[in-house]
């Protein structure tokens, strides 16, 4: 009788703090900053020439070669594209 007990007070604190957790998650959620507004506008992908990653040019590491800018993931990549031997 008592490990029934113990078993259904384990069970309802595990289940109340589920419920807790989603509800924290709900509320941190909604106030993220712009989280009520309008949606922003989104932002076209492009692919870093050297290693493939898709990322956003807002966020991404650039240089202008020939007029055409390329976007990199990381300064790593954008070093390696400069000292690739040109055709």
């Amino acid at each position: 009788m008592l490990v029934r007990l113990l078993l259904l007070a384990l069970l309802v604190l595990l289940v109340g703090r589920a419920v807790w957790r989603l509800i924290e998650g709900i509320v941190a959620g909604a106030s993220l900053p712009g989280g009520g507004g309008p949606l922003q506008k989104s932002e076209r992908m492009v692919r870093d020439p050297v290693c493939g990653t898709f990322v956003l040019p807002s966020r991404a590491v650039s240089v202008a070669s020939g007029g055409h800018v390329e976007y990199f993931c990381s300064e790593k990549c954008r070093t390696a594209f400069q000292h690739q031997p040109t055709s």
